[in-house]
C-alpha cells in the first residue's frame, strides 16, 4: 500500500512516520509531504530507534504532488491545508484520513475511533476524519460503559499537555522554563508553572470544549448525551489526562467497571492506588493504549463512577488512531 503523510515535518506527522516504522511498513512505499519551505529535507525512517538502518526519506512539496500515486494519505498539516487539498486527493482515488478539525462535524465524513465505531468507516466517500485527541481517549473509555450500563451524564475535566498545540506549545514551555522569551506562543499567558485555557469561542466555552462535546456525541451516536467539559492546558510536554465522572443508566459498581474495562479493546487498567499505581502523562510516553485508573464509586448521585483516563495525545490521540483507521481500510 502506498501511503503519503501530509504535514510530515510536524509533531504528529513525525509520530505517524514512527508508527508506520513500528508496524513494519516499507519506507519505499511512504511519501513525506510538506510545504515548499520544508521540501528537500530528509527524515530518517526509524529515527527514534537507535538500531534502525540509516534510511532517509526526502520530504516532497505538497504542491505539485500527484495524489493518484498513493492509496492513503494521512493529513496532519492543519485545517486550511486539509480544506484545500483533501478533496483533490479523494478525487484522485486516494482515501484521506484527516487529523484536522476541517471535516469532523461534516455529516458526509465519518468521524472514527476504531474501538468505538469502526463500522462507520465503510460510509466514507474518500475522506475520513480523525477526532480531537482528548475526545479519542474519552470515547474509548466510555464505549464499554455505554454498551453495558448506558450513559445518563458525563462530566470531564482535562489536563492537556502543550504538545497538543504542536511545536509552538512545546517551544513556549521549554523557552519559559529556560528563562528565555518564547520564540513561539500558544497563549499570551505564561505556560510554565501555570494552567491556561484554550481559545474561547463564544465567551463561555473554549474551542476544545466544544469539540469534545460535539465529537463525543457524534462518534458514539448519542446526540442527546448530557456532557459537560472543562479543558485545561497544563505545563507538561506530552500526554493528556482526564478526570471523568459518569452517571450510568443502570447501577454499576467500581469493581464491575474495573473488570469491564480490563476486557475492553485498547484499554489498560492501572488501578492500585494503595501502591501508588495509576496512569500518568509521563508513563504513557510511546504507548498507544488508553490507560484508566482511580476507578471509584461516586455516592453523590444514583449511579455514579469516577475514572482517571490518560493517553499519549500524539499517538493514540492522533497518529496511532489514524493508522488504525487505515488498517481497517486495507490490512497489510
Amino acid at each position: 500500500m502506498k501511503i503519503a503523510i501530509v504535514g510530515a515535518t510536524g509533531l504528529v506527522g513525525r509520530t505517524m512516520l514512527q508508527g508506520l516504522y513500528e508496524r513494519g511498513y516499507a519506507a519505499e512505499n511512504i511519501s513525506l509531504l510538506a510545504s515548499d519551505r520544508s521540501a528537500g529535507q530528509t527524515i530518517q525512517y526509524g529515527e527514534f530507534d537507535v538500531d534502525a538502518p540509516k534510511l532517509n526519506i526526502t520530504v516532497q512539496a505538497l504542491r505539485g504532488f500527484n495524489p493518484s500515486t498513493v492509496q492513503v494519505a494521512l493529513f496532519s498539516a492543519g485545517g486550511a491545508i486539509s480544506r484545500e487539498y483533501a478533496q483533490k486527493f479523494a478525487d484522485a482515488g486516494c482515501v484521506v484520513i484527516d487529523n484536522s478539525s476541517a471535516f469532523r462535524l461534516d455529516p458526509n465524513v465519518p468521524l472514527i475511533v476504531p474501538e468505538v465505531n469502526a463500522h462507520d468507516i465503510s460510509t466514507h466517500k474518500g475522506i475520513i476524519a480523525n477526532p480531537n485527541c482528548s475526545t479519542i481517549q474519552l470515547v474509548v473509555a466510555l464505549k464499554p460503559l455505554a454498551e453495558k450500563f448506558g450513559l445518563e451524564r458525563v462530566v470531564v475535566s482535562t489536563y492537556q499537555s502543550v504538545s497538543g498545540a504542536g511545536q509552538k506549545g512545546v517551544q513556549q514551555l521549554t523557552d519559559e522554563i529556560a528563562g528565555r522569551e518564547p520564540t513561539a506562543r500558544i497563549t499570551p499567558h505564561t505556560v510554565a508553572f501555570n494552567t491556561v485555557f484554550h481559545t474561547f469561542m463564544n465567551g463561555e466555552s473554549t474551542e476544545e470544549e466544544l469539540k469534545m462535546v460535539n465529537e463525543t456525541r457524534r462518534i458514539m451516536h448519542l446526540p442527546e448525551l448530557r456532557i459537560a467539559v472543562t479543558c485545561v492546558r497544563v505545563p507538561v510536554l506530552g500526554g493528556h489526562a482526564e478526570s471523568v465522572n459518569v452517571e450510568t443508566t443502570q447501577p454499576a459498581t467500581a469493581n464491575e467497571v474495573r473488570e469491564l474495562l480490563k476486557n475492553s479493546p485498547g484499554i489498560v487498567v492501572m488501578d492500585d492506588p494503595q501502591n501508588d499505581l495509576y496512569p500518568t502523562p509521563k508513563f504513557v510516553t510511546d504507548r498507544d493504549e488508553v490507560f484508566v485508573g482511580r476507578i471509584r464509586t461516586d455516592a453523590s448521585v444514583k449511579n455514579g463512577v469516577h475514572l482517571w483516563v490518560v493517553a499519549n495525545n500524539l499517538r493514540k490521540g492522533a497518529a496511532t488512531n489514524a493508522i488504525q483507521i487505515m488498517e481497517h481500510l486495507q490490512p497489510k
